[in-house]
């Protein structure tokens, strides 16, 4: 707090500020950086998810231990360039970068990530044997759901069966696709094309073929769930714990498992390799596998703990899980064709299918 004196400074003041710097040097020097070493830069995307990761991680396991936390909110395009544009610093600006795994693929070639230490992840012996961080040893899995299709019964009278819904001309007008999802609508455009998520040709194809149905276009997830509440659209790819979260706020969607397949998203957590302070990011991503956290994004955000020790109900697990023959849908994506084509993907996506 600004000091409304000014400059002026009682005596009392200058006699306590004394005593305590005389309590320093009997105690020992506390490190110059004391202060900033319990300050980390968690960089995330904004609305929602940063909103639960302040409610469900900082707040209450955070700040009680004396982190603070400085939230640096951007898409992950423009937190993952400026990465790639401080890996020569010695210290980057960010401790934490929120991401998918399939955002880490060309980090993890550029050598611009810390290889994890498990031991200073006390909780990631609770991960699931599919989320093991000794397997990718440079990303730590924080929640997951599948790429599934929902749709507003009122709007879309028959029941859709799979992601080729959109690219029916019955449904022309009432079709939303997210910008900022464009490499999850590229694969699923790959699946409906009849090939696999790392087919670009097949993608590209399909992809064109949507925009002479000129489908919405919304920047954001939360711009689309607008759109769903409104009736602007009625039709929609997206993750099943997002459909689960609208759904609890009263949008009128309901969501089928695509014959196509189910494409995974598993949103996670990196340490860039100059990160300042590393202390504070393990303290971070221990913090976000801790029970309460995990249990609480599956209640407010919809999304399945990555942990086998965290508790779901029952009626919200069938919500937001997936039955067995669902599982068996369960497509992952193909990261190498992510590492490599995500420039040209990118390019498309904004010069042919948005122009």
């Amino acid at each position: 707090m600004t000091n409304r004196m000014g400059p002026f400074i009682s005596r009392r003041g200058a006699l306590q500020g004394a005593a305590a710097v005389a309590g320093v040097g009997a105690l020992g020097a506390l490190s110059p950086t004391l202060a900033q070493n319990k300050r980390m830069v968690l960089a995330t995307w904004g609305g929602d998810y940063a909103q639960l990761l302040s409610k469900n991680v900082v707040k209450p396991l955070m700040e009680p231990k004396g982190w603070e936390v400085v939230v640096d909110e951007a898409g992950s395009p423009q937190r993952r360039t400026k990465v790639f544009a401080e890996q020569r610093l010695p210290r980057g600006t960010s401790d934490v970068q929120a991401l998918a795994a399939t955002d880490i693929g060309d980090m993890i070639e550029a050598g611009v990530l810390e290889k994890l230490d498990m031991s200073k992840i006390p909780n990631a012996k609770h991960l699931l044997k599919i989320f093991s961080i000794a397997d990718s040893p440079y990303f730590s899995p924080h929640i997951y759901s599948g790429k599934v299709v929902l749709y507003n019964p009122k709007m879309i009278s028959t029941p859709p069966t799979g992601m080729a819904d959109l690219w029916d001309s019955k449904n022309q007008g009432k079709v939303g696709v997210i910008d900022i999802q464009h490499t999850y609508t590229t694969m699923a455009a790959a699946l409906v094309g009849g090939g696999k998520t790392g087919d670009f040709d097949k993608a590209k194809k399909a992809l064109l073929d949507l925009k002479k149905l000129k489908p919405r276009i919304y920047p954001t997830n939360e711009a689309l769930a607008q759109a769903l509440k409104t009736e602007e659209i009625g039709l929609c790819i997206m993750w099943k714990a997002r459909a689960v979260q609208w759904q609890n706020a009263g949008i009128n969607v309901q969501t089928i498992a695509p014959k196509e397949g189910i494409i995974t998203y598993v949103s996670g957590f990196v340490i860039p390799k100059n990160a300042p302070n590393k202390e504070g990011a393990y303290a971070y991503l221990d913090a976000a596998l801790a029970v309460p956290p995990q249990e609480a994004f599956a209640v407010d955000m919809g999304y399945n703990p990555v942990v086998g020790n965290a508790k779901v109900a029952d009626d919200l697990r069938k919500r937001i899980g997936f039955t067995s023959a669902e599982e068996g849908l369960l497509v992952n994506p193909d990261l190498e064709f992510l590492t490599k084509k995500n420039a040209e993907l990118k390019d498309f996506w904004d010069k042919e299918f948005k122009a």
